[in-house]
């Protein structure tokens, strides 16, 4: 009988250390880290934790939310390692699906984290709604005003008495004090094609 070890971390600059820990604590032979957010559905290493596991071993977490982003994906690995013999220990929650108290226990838990998931995101989305309500976006303010767009376009079409243009779009960027992928963002398309 092994212990196989699944971690996951939501990005890429979230460090997966603590759980790798945890799971080493608890006797994992061999331990699969995926660095993917919850709501996606690829994880080749969840994939391959589930590959490698074999009839008697043990299928170790952290916590829930960990290996499922939904309640139903979580019955269905539950279901999966069941049909293999394989049993899920629960680090942080206790829960062991080996025995009887531990399945119910795995089913109620995760009935509960995505219940708080959903309350999330219908927390994250009553506040957007109220937010633009009072006039309010989110994201980044534009990096060019109209008044600078205005001036890069202007110093854009300026010629020289060679009839050359004047400024590169680079000399307008280091001027504007943005990226010259902000003054392409703005400049006519038909005039980009004759400089």
């Amino acid at each position: 009988m092994s212990r196989i070890g699944y971690g996951r971390v939501s990005t890429r600059d979230q460090n997966p250390d603590s759980q790798r820990d945890a799971l080493t604590a608890a006797g994992c032979d061999r331990i699969f880290i995926d660095k993917a957010s919850g709501k996606i559905d690829r994880r080749p290493e969840l994939d391959k934790a589930l590959d490698y596991v074999r009839p008697g071993d043990v299928f170790v977490i952290t916590r829930l939310s960990r290996a499922a982003r939904s309640l139903r994906h979580l019955l269905d690995l539950a279901a999966r390692l069941g049909e293999r013999q394989v049993a899920l220990l629960v680090l942080k929650q206790g829960i062991d699906t080996s025995t009887p108290s531990g399945q119910l226990q795995f089913h109620m838990f995760g009935a509960f984290d995505e219940f708080l998931r959903e309350l999330i995101v219908e927390g994250t989305l009553e506040g957007l709604a109220s937010a633009r309500a009072r006039g309010r976006v989110g994201g980044r303010p534009p990096a060019l005003d109209a008044h600078g767009v205005e001036m890069a376009r202007t110093l854009f079409d300026t010629k020289g008495a060679d009839g050359k243009r004047r400024y590169t779009v680079a000399q307008i960027a280091g001027r504007l004090g943005v990226s010259r992928a902000t003054i392409y963002r703005h400049l006519d398309p038909d005039k980009l094609d004759s400089a």
